[in-house]
């Protein structure tokens, strides 16, 4: 039988004990964002005025699709997860989980348009 001592047992946990995986899918997904982010903007940027059929010959582009995607999903789950920490830190009562609630809907309800919109224009 192991002994633990209180600090070891504490060590890499949070008050909730997930602290740390939130940091780090925070910080993983933030660089890839950094990454992905400035391609898809020059991607859209280099669509943007152009005809309707132009547009929708850009985004059918598989790999182009695939990076939409990516940026709409991490993008907006890198937003619930850090709108959700900052609510848990400078709200309290039912108001936070109001508010916790209301952007977790919002989250997932513009990623489910947006990934919709993407299929209808990649298919």
């Amino acid at each position: 039988m192991r002994y633990l001592t209180a600090r070891k047992r504490a060590e890499g946990k949070g008050a909730a004990h997930t602290g740390t995986e939130h940091h780090w899918y925070m910080t993983v997904s933030g660089v890839g964002l950094a990454l992905i982010v400035p391609i898809f903007l020059y991607i859209f940027g280099s669509a943007l005025g152009g005809s309707r059929e132009e547009v929708l010959a850009t985004f059918a582009h598989p790999a182009v699709a695939i990076l939409t995607g990516l940026v709409l999903f991490v993008g907006l789950e890198h937003f619930r997860k850090g709108a959700q920490t900052m609510l848990e830190d400078y709200s309290r009562g039912a108001m936070r989980k109001v508010l916790i609630i209301s952007v977790t809907v919002l989250s997932y309800g513009l990623t489910a348009t947006g990934l919709f919109a993407l299929a209808k224009i990649a298919i």
